[in-house]
């Protein structure tokens, strides 16, 4: 399995204060994983929601995408120093999903094709703040950035929009996902630059 780089190189340009400490400016869509992209068909894909007793809701790739969905223009900010301003996402809020789930969880783990997992404070998930996008730039979103769908946290690194998402886990007492059991940081805040464990 390959393993991502700790950062890439290059100079930090201006990017007002829409740019976090020790980040610099990407202009392109650098793609990073932690393994080979799966191949995710849509006519098999499957998204769901498991609370923490054991309920599970379910949509295949025709009823998610019926579901409302929302424009969604944001700044993106990797671990490895890149961020990138105005992206524009299509999806459907974790509002939309969650409505109605009687959950008293505090956490998620997000669940991958291929077997990634990341964890996120379901408050994190809620009030506007995290979607499952399916479209980039007004295309079906490519297979290398995560499609056909992916978690977008935006206010937190990238590594916690889990790539080729398939579902969240709702858990009343937080785990470590994939990168957090590896020395990353457990809620990966930009702005003060949670990297790694200890920051």
């Amino acid at each position: 399995m390959s393993i991502i780089s700790r950062g890439f190189s290059g100079r930090r340009r201006s990017g007002g204060d829409r740019l976090p400490p020790g980040q610099y400016l990407e202009k392109g869509f650098p793609v990073l994983s932690a393994g080979p992209t799966p191949p995710v068909k849509t006519a098999t894909w499957e998204f769901s929601i498991v609370t923490e007793s054991g309920e599970t809701r379910r949509w295949d790739w025709q009823q998610f995408t019926a579901l409302p969905a929302e424009q969604i223009t944001t700044d993106i900010h990797c671990v490895t120093k890149w961020s990138k301003l105005d992206t524009h996402w299509r999806g459907v809020s974790l509002d939309v999903l969650l409505d109605g789930v009687p959950t008293n969880a505090g956490y998620v783990m997000a669940r991958s094709y291929g077997g990634y997992t990341t964890n996120v404070p379901l408050p994190d998930l809620r009030d506007g703040k995290a979607w499952i996008a399916y479209e980039y730039d007004g295309a079906p979103l490519h297979p290398e950035h995560g499609g056909p769908a992916r978690l977008l946290v935006p206010h937190l690194y990238l590594w916690k929009s889990a790539k080729w998402v398939t579902g969240l886990e709702l858990m009343r007492h937080d785990r470590r996902g994939f990168w957090e059991e590896l020395g990353y940081n457990d809620y990966g805040d930009p702005w003060r630059e949670q990297r790694y464990q200890g920051d």
